[in-house]
C-alpha cells in the first residue's frame, strides 16, 4: 500500500546517469526506470510514497518489461499518487489524461486546428488544386497534440497517466490499445507517429465498470486497497510529522471502524491524511469523542454518513 501525497526534489533521485545526465540504458538498450523491485521501493518512498514489496516489484517490472501498469482499486488509495511518484522517482515529465464521460479521440490524441486551416485556405485564394491545399493544411503547423500524442512524441523520459480510465466509455478504450501495444498513434493525414522513448505508462480505475478484456491483456495489473492500520500509522505519521502518536494512532483506529460502515463514501488515505492536518490546525491534543464529531467533515463527506458515523460509533452519547 501506498501513501498519498509526495516530496519530489532533484536530492530524491538515485537512477543511474552518465556524465552528460542521460539515463543509463538497461543493457537492451532500452531506458532503466527501476533496477530492482528493492531500488523502486526505495526511490519512490524517497518521494514520500510508501511501497509494499508487491507494489514495488510491479513498478519495477512495468519498466523493465516496458508494459501498461493498470492500478485498480477504491478512490483515495494512492492509484494517482503512484504516477506522480514514479515519474518524481525517475526524474520524468508527466503527462495526465484525465477520463470522464464522452471523452473522444480529439481531448484524448489530437484534433486539427481548423480555424487556423481556413484562414491559410482563404489566404491562398482558392489558386491552389485540393492535392496542393491538403498537403498545406494536414502539416505539423497545424496538428493540435493531446496527452496520449504528447507522451509518444516526447524523446525525453516520460510518466503517461491515463487517469480514471473507467469513467470513459468503452469505445474510448480502442483508442488506447494501439498506445498500449506498439507505442504509436496514427494519424491518416501525416502517417504513423511511433515513440522515439516509450513512456512509463500508468492505468488508473476505480473499477465502476468493467474494462474491456483487449485493454487488459495488454497491461500488468496492480490492486490497491485501503492499508492496515500499521502501515496507514505510518504513512499519517510520515505526512503530518507534527501529530501527536496517540492521536494518530486513535485516528487510524477511528478511520478503521468508519470503513466498516455502510457508508456512501468510505474515508480513503488522504481524506486520513487531511483529518491528521485539520487536528493540528485546531491544535487538537486529546482526540475524544467531542473532537472526532466535530472534525469528522474532514473525513465524510455525505450528511448521512456522518449521521450513521456518530450514530453507530456511539459519538452523541
Amino acid at each position: 500500500m501506498a501513501s498519498s501525497g509526495g516530496r519530489c526534489d532533484s536530492s530524491l533521485l538515485r537512477g543511474r546517469r552518465h556524465p552528460d545526465g542521460s539515463k543509463v540504458p538497461c543493457e537492451d538498450g532500452r531506458v532503466t526506470w527501476f533496477e530492482t523491485p528493492d531500488d523502486a521501493a526505495s526511490r519512490l518512498e524517497r518521494t514520500g510514497y510508501l511501497a509494499d514489496p508487491g507494489l514495488a516489484t510491479t513498478a519495477f517490472l512495468a519498466g523493465r518489461l516496458e508494459k501498461p501498469l493498470l492500478v485498480e482499486g477504491p478512490a483515495g488509495v494512492g492509484k494517482t499518487e503512484l504516477a506522480k511518484a514514479v515519474a518524481c522517482a525517475a526524474d520524468a515529465e508527466l503527462v495526465r489524461l484525465q477520463c470522464y464521460e464522452g471523452l473522444d479521440e480529439a481531448r484524448a490524441l489530437y484534433e486539427w486546428n481548423y480555424k487556423k486551416q481556413l484562414l491559410r485556405i482563404q489566404a491562398s485564394g482558392g489558386e491552389e488544386s485540393w492535392g496542393e491545399t491538403h498537403d498545406d493544411i494536414f502539416t505539423e503547423e497545424f496538428l493540435l497534440t493531446r496527452p496520449l500524442l504528447t507522451a509518444i512524441r516526447r524523446d525525453q523520459p516520460t510518466v503517461l497517466l491515463v487517469d480514471e480510465v473507467d469513467k470513459t466509455d468503452v469505445e474510448v478504450e480502442g483508442l488506447l490499445l494501439e498506445v498500449l501495444s506498439d507505442s504509436q498513434v496514427t494519424i491518416p493525414e501525416l502517417g504513423t507517429v511511433a515513440a522515439v522513448r516509450r513512456p512509463y505508462v500508468v492505468l488508473t480505475s476505480n473499477a465502476s465498470r468493467e474494462l474491456s478484456e483487449a485493454l487488459k491483456r495488454r497491461c500488468l495489473y496492480l490492486h490497491l486497497d485501503y492499508p492496515d492500520a500499521d502501515r496507514e500509522r505510518a504513512i499519517v505519521a510520515g505526512q503530518v510529522p507534527d501529530l501527536d502518536r496517540r492521536i494518530v494512532e486513535r485516528l487510524v483506529d477511528t478511520v478503521g471502524r468508519l470503513r466498516d460502515l455502510d457508508l456512501k463514501k468510505a474515508p480513503s488515505i488522504a481524506e486520513s491524511v487531511d483529518w491528521a492536518r485539520t487536528l493540528v490546525a485546531l491544535q487538537v491534543r486529546t482526540l475524544d469523542d467531542d473532537a472526532i464529531t466535530r472534525t469528522l467533515g474532514a473525513v465524510l463527506k455525505h450528511a448521512s454518513d456522518t449521521e450513521r458515523a456518530v450514530k453507530e460509533l456511539g459519538l452523541g452519547s
